[in-house]
């Protein structure tokens, strides 16, 4: 599979099979995009990869952690707390396209609840990783771990998986910070649900659009 492929055939995957992945082709992944490029080479990202017994633990004191009524404390600023404009609205026709592919009305409350609380039980993946990078860092390093981010994605995409980057795993940090071997001075940015796609779940034929390039890429000679 060429890279163009991958891109092309990469989506959101929310829907998985129970089936684990192959330690070696987890390994293989991981091993690869290790040669992410990051800048001035510091590689910031330290990742916890949860599967089976532990992960499913993880999920029940997420979702403990979710329901309690606490506020969100997540260690770094979401980016989604700051939108405005077109990016805002690129964010409510997202939720709005989601919902709807589930058959859920904006005014079903309930209903957008539990489908949001899928969030921390990792969508049932069979595996789910964790990214943090130390506290101190900042906007530049987050593109860092973007672009490993986005390099892990395309290469499940080639190892015929699916994956699905949730910011919502660090809104609640706790939780994973008790469970998993993380350094006491990281926060979690993000994590990664991944698996085999179930490809005849409802929930894997919501689809988004992306605007044309002309609108926003602009040549100059």
């Amino acid at each position: 599979m060429d890279v163009s492929t991958a891109i092309l055939n990469r989506y959101s995957v929310r829907g998985f099979k129970p089936d684990r992945v192959d330690q070696t082709i987890i390994n293989k992944i991981f091993e690869t995009a290790r040669w992410a490029p990051s800048n001035c080479n510091i590689q910031s990202w330290h990742v916890n990869v949860v599967s089976g017994e532990a992960k499913d633990k993880l999920a029940e004191a997420l979702i403990a952690d979710v329901m309690s009524g606490k506020k969100e404390y997540p260690d770094f600023v979401p980016g989604n707390s700051l939108l405005t404009g077109a990016h805002k609205e690129r964010q409510y026709e997202c939720a709005a396209r989601y919902y709807a592919t589930m058959g859920i009305e904006r005014s079903d409350k309930r209903a957008r609840m539990e489908l949001s609380l899928k969030n921390w039980a990792f969508f049932d993946a069979p595996h789910v990783a964790f990214i943090s990078v130390p506290k101190y860092m900042r906007d530049g390093h987050f593109m860092d771990v973007g672009i490993y981010l986005q390099t892990l994605m395309l290469l499940m995409v080639e190892h015929g998986l699916g994956s699905v980057a949730q910011g919502a795993l660090s809104l609640f940090p706790d939780p994973a910070k008790m469970h998993l071997d993380i350094p006491e001075d990281h926060g979690i940015i993000v994590g990664l649900s991944f698996g085999y796609p179930e490809e005849g779940a409802q929930i894997n034929k919501a689809r988004m659009d992306r605007d044309p390039m002309e609108s926003h890429v602009f040549f100059s000679e």
